[in-house]
């Protein structure tokens, strides 16, 4: 950290790819992406979470409530029933319910959601890739 001639401490920015190099986030400082960022984190590191998204990359037709409660194992139906709330007031996740009976509900990705799943996939084959070579 530099200090100014008044001897105050100030902040060096971050080394930034430039333009020429394909940066996809040309014009954003490293601070306001995290703070953009920080809700998204949040969600997606909660237990339950991935649980529920990567299943349901690998379909196109929609999961019913009872087939995530089946899968799920290590979290409630409590904490399940809180994600997918939280998953679909991001516009992560679709819920369709029917007015039947018993009562049907539904859910599939959006295409946010869609996106999100192949970032996190893509971000797992890094892991696996890199944790061999440790």
């Amino acid at each position: 950290m530099e200090t100014n001639a008044r001897g105050r401490r100030r902040t060096k920015e971050l080394p930034t790819i430039q333009d020429h190099l394909g940066c996809a986030f040309n014009g954003y400082d490293a601070r306001s992406l995290m703070m953009e960022t920080a809700k998204l984190r949040k969600l997606v590191t909660k237990r339950g979470t991935l649980e529920i998204l990567i299943p349901l990359c690998c379909t196109t037709n929609p999961v019913r409530y009872m087939k995530f409660k089946q899968t799920s194992k290590g979290f409630s139906s409590r904490t399940l029933a809180i994600r997918l709330k939280e998953l679909e007031k991001g516009g992560i996740l679709e819920r369709q319910a029917y007015h039947e009976i018993p009562p049907r509900v539904e859910y599939r990705l959006t295409t946010k959601g869609q996106e999100l799943v192949e970032s996190v996939i893509s971000l797992l084959q890094w892991m696996k890739k890199w944790s061999k070579k440790s």
